[in-house]
């Protein structure tokens, strides 16, 4: 029995006391809050239903909790039900309720986990959408780590979800990239605010290779022509690297084609003739200021040329009609005051603001020997995406970037996650896969197999803390989809293989020596077997592999 069934087990049996009590039964929620304990002196579970309820129920919550125990342990599924504290109900689950969630897993495998309760969601979730002016640094490589992983586990629970990369190649900074590049082929020095690195000399060299003329043209001209061909060698170098690290995007969206179609124009017509974009002081504003922002936004400057916002109003317009009903952007730590002008935006054009989340991360620190380490040689100034897959490999750069909540600055150890032992998480969760792939090999070699025919035979208090952890995955994932935080899941595993190597520690899987296998190593494989398909499961959620050996 997982968290998820207890809790509808207990409403029904909550709805049944409040009925023959002649209680309001409407103030019982829909999911009655089940945790675990920390002690398990305390039981397998417990809840707090009757000190949620008792006071608007009118009854006394302590007694309340022991109405609700007797009717909850009447349950074959529950062995015991024992009120505690002001109102706190304590749960043992009966061995064939709590084993069930073995042969669960066995019959779902890999859809152990997942859910439709988002499938009326149609998320636009954009991530990374770094400039075309350099390779992804290290803040865009931890959205490109947990951004995949939001996308993996939003879909896991029903949400329809497009992967969006959005190319900021309109404005300033890509002519400052070809004036770069130009100054490279030429062999000047940088531009002010231009950008250098050997990735600079690297796409220079290869523009002149393709258009060998190119420096003999006219000085516009020859800037065109290295913008184009800069940006594009760029772009490919960009979507490659994403693609190594796993990371891949259904839909790849240029700003300037929200100018080339013409998208940018339309919305600002829209919004002109709605009443929502006024001219003053020269420059046409968004009226956003009604929609909650702290003032309003130039959206066409003075000098005739658009705000960076014009293109972002016109993206948000695309992405609706193109299907999505909810629009995740995750940005950086600078973008703070895009949170309310989005949502804003989003309510000038008719859509609801609440269907636009801004998901704000920070900064991410790359330390070895105990200090930072702070420069690229190919990037010349930050930290790159290969840089940090170039020192730790690619699972281990997403688990790291991945299992800390994005609303925290963290630490990369190169040296830890070099460390083949328990100190490195990754390879924590990751051996306890190898381990219990090894131990399926052995099996198969005595001829063993799993077995979920006698799963009573699994009452070691080990064996139950596993069992009770399998069970929790299916509401871990739903909470990181829910509050759109994937470093649960990674948190998780780490959990479920302290679970394991404990459980392992404990109890004998295979027979020794001239032991006859028996029905308690059948199950108890049966138990590693769940166990090894949760922890697969949950490693493909955040896109780390599950070695079979190591």
């Amino acid at each position: 029995m997982t968290p998820t069934e207890l809790a509808a087990l207990l409403r029904a049996a909550t709805q049944k006391v409040f009925a023959a009590h002649d209680l309001d039964a409407s103030v019982i929620p829909e999911s009655i809050v089940v945790e675990r304990p920390r002690s398990p002196e305390h039981g397998d579970y417990a809840t707090n239903v009757a000190l949620q309820l008792g006071k608007r129920a009118g009854v006394n919550p302590r007694e309340l909790a022991t109405w609700l125990a007797r009717e909850f342990a009447a349950d074959a599924g529950i062995d015991s039900a024992e009120v505690a504290g002001p109102g706190f109900v304590n749960l043992r689950l009966a061995a064939a309720a709590q084993n069930q969630t073995v042969a669960t897993v066995l019959d779902q495998r890999e859809t152990y986990g997942t859910g439709d309760e988002l499938s009326a969601m149609h998320v636009n979730l954009e991530f990374v959408s770094a400039n075309p002016t350099g390779p992804i640094h290290l803040g865009g490589t931890r959205w490109a780590a947990v951004g995949d992983a939001l996308g993996r586990v939003l879909s896991a629970r029903g949400a329809t979800v497009t992967r969006e990369y959005y190319f900021n190649d309109h404005g300033e900074q890509i002519n400052r990239f070809a004036d770069s590049l130009i100054a490279a082929a030429t062999g000047d020095p940088t531009p002010d605010n231009g950008y250098a690195g050997a990735y600079i000399d690297e796409i220079a060299a290869n523009v002149v290779a393709a258009a060998p003329g190119v420096l003999d043209l006219p000085g516009e001209e020859a800037r065109e022509v290295f913008r184009a061909e800069g940006v594009e060698l760029m772009f490919a170098h960009i979507k490659q690297t994403l693609h190594e690290f796993g990371t891949d995007f259904d839909v790849y969206t240029h700003e300037n084609s929200m100018f080339d179609r013409g998208l940018v124009d339309e919305v600002i017509a829209e919004l002109t003739e709605s009443g929502n974009l006024y001219e003053a002081d020269g420059a046409w504003w968004l009226r956003s200021t009604a929609y909650g922002d702290d003032k309003d936004r130039v959206v066409i400057k003075s000098d005739g040329n658009h705000a960076y916002i014009a293109g972002d109003i016109a993206y948000l317009r695309d992405k609706h009609q193109r299907g999505a009903n909810h629009l995740i952007y995750m940005l950086g730590a600078d973008h703070h005051g895009y949170v309310v002008r989005l949502k804003a935006a989003a309510a000038a054009l008719g859509y609801d603001a609440d269907a636009v989340e801004v998901l704000i991360g920070q900064m991410v620190n790359l330390v070895k020997d105990g200090s930072p380490v702070r420069m690229s040689k190919r990037a010349g100034t930050v930290i790159t995406l290969d840089d940090l897959v170039e020192a730790v490999g690619v699972d281990a750069a997403r688990y790291a970037l991945i299992r800390s909540s994005i609303d925290v600055n963290i630490d990369i150890d190169l040296d830890l996650l070099r460390k083949q032992s328990s100190d490195n998480p990754v390879y924590y969760v990751q051996y306890a896969h190898a381990r219990l792939s090894a131990l399926a090999r052995s099996a198969a070699d005595l001829g063993l197999s799993a077995s979920t025919d006698h799963l009573d035979l699994l009452d070691d208090e080990s064996e139950g803390d596993l069992i009770r952890t399998i069970g929790d995955f299916g509401e871990v994932v739903s909470t990181a989809a829910e509050l759109r935080e994937p470093h649960r899941v990674s948190r998780y595993l780490e959990s479920l293989a302290g679970a394991y190597h404990r459980f392992y520690a404990r109890c004998r899987v295979l027979p020794q020596g001239d032991e006859e296998p028996g029905d308690v190593h059948r199950a108890r494989l049966a138990l590693c077997d769940a166990t090894r398909q949760v922890l697969a499961n949950g490693l493909e959620l955040v896109g780390v592999s599950a070695p079979t050996r190591m």
